[in-house]
């Protein structure tokens, strides 16, 4: 790939990170949020101030959110683009590349971290029932998971379905090229720059309608934070759902 062609996929890449980042603030609700935070971690850290809550309530939940986007706006459509390959109809599977001699799957990932023991059980099961869907091909199956950043030790071991590259050695994979995985962040150029202002802007939104509702729901008449009422809503008990007999 061109340098030139890269800058090109690395821009549409970046656009669509940040149109998803943006659309997920926008519609972003304060309840939800406060559910899947630790209410006890805040208290036990001294926060008593609303507009520090939410900032804090804001900057980890957009933490945890934009990997995931980052890993399917970014680096998934940008393996796919410079593999050369076609995108994978199976399912777990990203882009597959097939030559006369062997047939390569490849499942994307963004860092090496992401798989616990139930994970990477079912990534070697897409991986199985590709192969055996593939066997009348008379190909050499070769199944690679990729993480884009990181390093990641991978023994070869008689059980193991998959080999596992992380970071440069995944990018070289693909391209051919040692160095590709260093020409992925010289290509962003200036473009997070042209788009932070438009983002501090929704994050501020964000964050102004997020005070607004938890002063209004979660304070007492004297300003104080009303945790109890900030944990029955996270940690309370839900009432069971009554079924209707049936008449």
């Amino acid at each position: 790939m061109t340098p030139n062609k890269l800058k090109r996929v690395v821009s549409d890449c970046l656009d669509d990170f940040y149109r998803r980042r943006i659309q997920i603030l926008s519609k972003l609700e304060l309840e939800k949020t406060l559910k899947r935070k630790n209410p006890y971690l805040f208290r036990a850290i001294g926060m008593q101030d609303a507009s520090e809550i939410v900032a804090n309530l804001l900057s980890a939940y957009t933490s945890s959110s934009d990997e995931g986007i980052f890993g399917d706006a970014f680096f998934e459509p940008l393996a796919k683009a410079v593999s050369g390959g076609k995108v994978s109809p199976s399912q777990g599977i990203d882009i597959a590349i097939e030559d006369s001699v062997a047939y390569r799957a490849i499942a994307v990932k963004s860092g090496p971290s992401v798989f616990n023991a139930q994970s990477k059980r079912r990534q070697m099961q897409d991986f199985q029932s590709l192969q055996s869907r593939l066997t009348k091909l008379r190909k050499h199956f070769d199944a690679l998971v990729g993480y884009c950043y990181g390093a990641k030790d991978s023994p070869t071991t008689s059980d193991k379905i998959f080999r596992e590259l992380a970071g440069q050695a995944f990018w070289a994979e693909l391209t051919g090229d040692e160095d590709f995985y260093l020409h992925i962040i010289s290509a962003m150029e200036n473009k997070p720059a042209e788009h932070k202002a438009e983002y501090i802007q929704e994050w501020d939104k964000a964050k102004n309608r997020f005070v607004r509702e938890f002063v209004d729901r979660f304070c007492l008449a004297d300003g104080a934070i009303d945790w109890e009422k900030i944990l029955r809503l996270n940690s309370g008990r839900k009432s069971p759902t009554t079924k209707r007999k049936k008449k």
